[in-house]
């Protein structure tokens, strides 16, 4: 059942990070979930794929990241994917994922789409195809009302058909074991014991852009300098490790609705409606329960000037509060408005030598005065498009009174003190040149400076995509399968 974030603050389902207080965003402390189940974030997720921009695989190119074009990575998002409406130039049709679209039966999301059409932006019939840039549906990896997420996709189908692979639950990886500059296999903690996993080819860190960072420095792969404050004897020197962190920071412009066509009625103080949905759910798997209700969505430009979409929408014809632990009190729709390339930069680091305690996460946001001008320029064209025509059937009046557009301090302190992460962390041990001081794995993911050990999840992102982070770290990893298998690339 797509339990849209309710699990976010379970933490038998997630870390339930929270990063160092935020002096640019009133000194609040932001909370970050990360999956801590098998699928990792994709069991957690809002279930909407999205590849980013072809540009910015291209930028990660020119940044060292030799072999990660577009041209590239657009083989890999196809042979990742089965999508609903078959293959084309840039969908596939025999992968593991299946991608889906919604049924678009609320009225609302086609208001949506029509107010950025009547605020002049352009329509995309796929924002992962030929064009990204406009107002159309959102992708969601959906097959047949169930979420598929990447222990669905991928693991699930091979548990009985491959003896060679064996899972480890309830398990914490605690140091990657190095003798000399070769990386021989990984020490863990299972119900309190202590176990060792001895590779007999290679170590492939897939824990995150939190996780993989963490066990990096613990076990000795990190700046010297650090490292030998901490009691860590130093493996690698690497000062990149940690560094680098990026996050798409989003705020969200709520609206009282008219019309009783929103997600409020499906809440416990309406049990009926709740009994009859879950019903309808577990019997045909269909109804309000099937879908993220994050069908349709948005990317455009703040400006003439800007190469290709730096802001991204989500319409919900719903409201999100703390990360979905609350309830809406009435009716309301909302956009989850962002910008995508912030300019800021943050760190991870180590609290202490032990694994379990959470590490120091310092995302930076809004540290920039560029970040700041371009969130302006978001709030403005957000409420800019919920100002059409089109809502006007809907739109009742904001429901954050703090939102107000008189000048660039009202909207600094809007974004200041509403603004929350839309939950993609990466960066913080990124892809590059070994000419590059900060780099942390080549362009084949393998670590800088040891033999043996590779990383493949967000982490190795040179920069942050313009978009979700799902669909890009699936499609690295079928990328870095192959680097791993040793085989040829697939033809561009």
């Amino acid at each position: 059942m797509n339990a849209l974030m309710y699990c976010l603050k379970d933490k038998k389902y997630s870390w339930c990070y929270e990063t160092t207080p935020q002096p640019r965003a009133n000194n609040r402390v932001f909370f970050w979930p990360r999956g801590k189940v098998m699928g990792g974030s994709s069991s957690l997720n809002a279930m909407v794929y999205v590849r980013g921009h072809p540009y910015d695989y291209d930028r990660w190119e020119q940044e060292g990241a030799k072999g990660w074009s577009y041209a590239d990575c657009l083989p890999y998002f196809k042979k990742a994917q089965t999508h609903q409406l078959g293959g084309d130039d840039y969908r596939g049709d025999s992968g593991p994922l299946y991608v889906s679209r919604g049924k678009w039966n609320n009225p609302l999301y086609h208001a949506f789409v029509d107010a950025g059409l009547q605020a002049g932006y352009q329509h995309t019939e796929d924002c992962n195809g030929f064009k990204q840039e406009g107002f159309g549906h959102f992708d969601m990896t959906i097959k047949n009302g169930v979420r598929c997420n990447a222990s669905m996709a991928y693991i699930h189908p091979i548990l009985s058909k491959y003896k060679n692979l064996k899972i480890s639950t309830n398990s914490m990886a605690t140091k990657v074991i190095v003798e000399g500059s070769k990386a021989v296999g990984v020490e863990y903690k299972q119900n309190d014991a202590t176990k060792y996993a001895r590779a007999r080819k290679e170590v492939i860190l897939c824990g995150g852009s939190i996780n993989s960072p963490q066990l990096l420095l613990l076990s000795g792969i990190g700046n010297a300098d650090e490292l030998r404050k901490l009691g860590i004897p130093c493996a690698a020197n690497l000062p990149g490790v940690g560094e680098n962190l990026q996050d798409h920071l989003e705020v969200y412009i709520q609206y009282k609705c008219s019309k009783p066509v929103t997600l409020y009625k499906y809440q416990w103080k309406f049990p009926w409606n709740m009994v009859t949905t879950g019903l309808q759910w577990f019997i045909t798997k269909s109804g309000a329960a099937s879908t993220t209700h994050m069908e349709a969505g948005s990317f455009f430009r703040s400006s003439s000037k800007v190469a290709h979409p730096d802001i991204q929408i989500h319409f919900l014809p719903s409201v999100v509060i703390d990360h979905g632990q609350k309830m809406g009190t009435c009716h309301a729709f909302q956009g989850h408005s962002g910008t995508m390339r912030a300019t800021s930069r943050g760190n991870l680091k180590l609290k202490s030598t032990n694994p379990f305690d959470s590490p120091l996460i310092n995302p930076n946001y809004l540290q920039t005065e560029q970040d700041i001008v371009d969130f302006r320029a978001c709030v403005r064209l957000t409420t800019e498009i919920f100002s059409q025509k089109a809502f006007d059937e809907f739109r009742e009046e904001v429901l954050d009174k703090n939102l107000r557009l008189n000048s660039n301090d009202e909207i600094d302190s809007f974004v200041r003190s509403t603004s929350e992460t839309a939950y993609h962390p990466c960066g913080t041990a990124k892809m590059g040149s070994e000419n590059d001081k900060s780099a942390v794995v080549d362009s084949k993911c393998r670590v800088l400076g040891i033999d043996k050990l590779r990383v493949v999840d967000a982490s190795i992102m040179p920069s942050i995509l313009s978009g979700n982070l799902n669909a890009p770290v699936i499609m690295m990893a079928e990328k870095a399968a192959d680097m791993i298998l040793g085989v040829p690339p697939l033809p561009k």
